[in-house]
């Protein structure tokens, strides 16, 4: 059974950092593409970062030069730094994991991100 469990969200003040983690099991996640995504209060989902299974990355323009996604493939795991945070920042974060060929996707259970003074 695959299972995605995110973890490291919280309320942190602007300009601030967080660490969000993914951890993948039940897949073999060294061949998967790994995303980050948010969805803030009435808006849709929107991708923020993306890393492929050998490590090319992609960002949102609203993140880029703030937030870096990085994998751990020993550890199932991927990371999102979050730096210079905003309140537009604020949302829930998930994280998918994807393969070409490969019509299923999964989902974490998303963690809240929430910045504020």
């Amino acid at each position: 059974q695959v299972q995605l469990v995110e973890s490291g969200g919280g309320l942190v003040q602007p300009g601030g950092s967080l660490r969000l983690s993914c951890v993948a099991s039940g897949v073999t996640f060294s061949r998967y593409r790994m995303g980050w995504y948010r969805q803030a209060p009435g808006k849709q989902r929107e991708l923020v970062a993306s890393i492929s299974y050998v490590g090319n990355t992609d960002y949102a323009d609203s993140v880029k030069g703030r937030f870096a996604i990085s994998r751990d493939n020993a550890k199932n795991t991927v990371y999102l730094q979050m730096n210079s945070l905003t309140p537009e920042d604020t949302a829930v974060y998930y994280c998918k994991m994807s393969r070409s060929g490969f019509p299923r996707e999964y989902w974490g259970q998303g963690t809240q991100v929430t910045v504020s003074l």
